[in-house]
């Protein structure tokens, strides 16, 4: 294994003559710790990539034997759809001469971490640091289901992370970034020694390029491939064609606004597109008969666990469509993998539906809508106001009286325990309900799926459903 080749693969190159001072070989990689590379010099952005891939390491990887000098060690090319984004930072020319160029490193420098601290968050590659430039893959080395989501939110969370930061004159950075998805070769290694790269071949970096001088500053802008598979998952204005350097015909763009407000993901990617329901007529019955219980006064949770992309959510969405004509009312609160520091998010996600909150509203709008919303559940919303709009993160400018304040049990619990319906929060819910007729269903994905029976009762008052192909 050559390290500095595997450093250049994660866009640290410039890192690796510290390592080849350092003496850090193959077989002392997985004995890095975070407190070490800092000592090495390495700010926190490439440390959490070097962590990262360090853990991605398999044994064969550290027994590897060392290759024999001037020799390259080769990876087999392949042939995949990857999203690819491109993040500019915007005036940068004008800036290095205006600063000293120790000042401008440390802008740079600045500026790279941020960027690749939010890439690396969302488990995407960080390809190459080209002075003001980032590129990054989204789909290589690692694959996911959702690529296109992941280099959005990781575009959006980059532009809003630039802009927070200044230059030596106090003035606010900006960036600008362009994302493209298509199908590339990747894998072939370009260049020797530290300059060696994993190397892309195909239209789309070039064209995630094109689009980011496209964008204002602030902006992310998306192509067309890539806002097919985005769906309705993000608000997007039509910025309509244009003819690009270097493509034969006009490509369409796209601006993203922000996450859109959709109910559900299952709804935001399948719109209204839904097949019918076949073979769960018995998993059906089962929520059927929960709902059933719960109108004669006894709480219900029922537990959908099964692989993903077996039908969990449509079975969901079947429950609702047969329980249209009652006299209920329906709450639906979706989990998200990108938000696992938030426990209130599911929670604070739903107000902010019901409340209808939109992206251009000021926090003096958001309030009154949030006022209105709370004047249906409770006789003095201005007693809630407060605490709910800090867990929104709206500003209230002093305007209600100061909250009582809440212990963190409170404030919220750990949903994870709902996979024991009949103890967990869960089932709390639906005992704190008994009387008044609520059923709760929620959907899990486990790491294994440890029965096959298609249902059972749990325990008291808890159904579980599991789902097979």
């Amino acid at each position: 294994m050559d390290i500095a080749a595997w450093l250049s693969g994660l866009g640290l190159a410039k890192y690796a003559t510290i390592f080849a001072k350092n003496e850090i070989t193959p077989e002392v990689l997985p004995h890095l710790s975070d407190a070490d590379l800092e000592a090495l010099g390495l700010p926190m952005g490439p440390r959490k990539l070097v962590l990262a891939a360090i853990a991605g390491l398999g044994n064969a990887d550290m027994r590897d034997p060392k290759p024999v000098a001037g020799s390259t060690p080769r990876v087999e090319a392949e042939r995949r759809q990857l999203t690819v984004m491109f993040v500019d930072l915007v005036g940068s020319t004008a800036l290095s001469s205006q600063l000293d160029p120790e000042e401008m490193a440390e802008v740079i420098g600045k500026y790279q971490n941020a960027v690749a601290g939010e890439i690396t968050r969302v488990d995407g590659h960080v390809a190459k640091f080209m002075g003001d430039g980032v590129l990054a893959y989204f789909g290589w080395p690692r694959a996911h289901e959702d690529e296109a989501e992941r280099a959005v939110r990781a575009g959006l969370a980059i532009t809003a992370a630039v802009a927070k930061l200044v230059t030596p004159a106090n003035e606010p950075l900006g960036a600008r970034v362009g994302i493209a998805t298509g199908l590339v070769v990747v894998g072939d290694l370009v260049g020797e020694g530290a300059a060696q790269e994993a190397a892309v071949v195909g239209e789309t970096p070039n064209l995630a390029a094109r689009l980011q001088s496209l964008a204002e500053v602030g902006c992310v802008v998306v192509a067309g491939p890539t806002r097919r598979l985005l769906g309705e998952l993000f608000e997007l204005v039509d910025l309509g064609t244009h003819d690009l350097k270097g493509f034969a015909h006009p490509v369409q763009a796209w601006r993203v606004v922000g996450a859109s407000l959709a109910e559900g993901r299952f709804e935001a990617l399948h719109g209204m597109r839904l097949t019918a329901l076949v073979g769960r007529d018995q998993e059906l019955a089962a929520l059927l008969e929960c709902w059933r219980r719960a109108k004669a006064g006894r709480g219900q949770v029922a537990l959908l666990s099964g692989e993903p992309g077996i039908g969990k959510s449509r079975i969901a969405i079947a429950l609702r469509e047969r329980l249209r004509g009652e006299e209920c009312v329906s709450l639906r609160y979706h989990g998200s993998p990108y938000h696992t520091n938030s426990a209130l998010f599911p929670v604070l996600e739903q107000l902010r539906r019901a409340a209808g909150f939109e992206h251009e509203d000021t926090p003096e709008v958001k309030l009154t809508k949030l006022e209105a919303l709370l004047a249906l559940a409770v006789p003095d919303p201005k007693s809630a106001m407060p605490l709910i709009a800090e867990h929104l993160a709206i500003p209230t400018s002093g305007q209600y009286p100061p909250s009582r304040g809440c212990t963190g049990t409170e404030k919220g619990e750990d949903i994870s325990d709902a996979d024991r319906p009949a103890r967990g929060p869960c089932g709390q819910a639906a005992g704190a309900h008994d009387g008044r007729g609520c059923s709760l269903v929620r959907s899990h994905k486990p790491r294994t799926v440890r029965s096959r029976r298609r249902s059972d009762r749990t325990a008291a008052g808890a159904a579980r459903c599991y789902l097979s192909a």
